[in-house]
């Protein structure tokens, strides 16, 4: 998997960075999962992962390319105001999905 970050544009207003991303999947391999897009984008800018959220991915038809839109925000308490509950709960892994639903 490689990504791509195609644009980065800085929002002030909400104390965050608007990325539009490019993966390229090897042929016949899956589509990547949002954690994997989320750490890759976290490593490419060399931050925090808590901070990163994947808004949307798509892949286009019949090709290895995926095509998305990512936030990433000063601090974590910046994006807790700001992300919608869906997308938070999007960029978490499984474990922590199960647990709030027992709860």
């Amino acid at each position: 998997m490689e990504i791509k970050l195609v644009s980065v544009k800085k929002n002030p207003l909400l104390n965050r960075k608007e990325v539009d991303f490019l993966v390229e999947q090897k042929s016949k391999t899956k589509t990547p999962s949002r954690l994997e897009i989320k750490k890759s984008i976290a490593d490419e800018l060399k931050i925090s992962e808590e901070i990163v959220f994947v808004k949307k991915m798509q892949t286009l038809t019949g090709s290895n390319i995926t095509v998305g839109i990512a936030n990433i925000y000063e601090t974590a308490k910046h994006a807790d105001l700001i992300e919608s509950n869906h997308i938070k709960k999007r960029n978490q892994p499984q474990e922590i999905k199960k647990e709030e639903v027992k709860e």
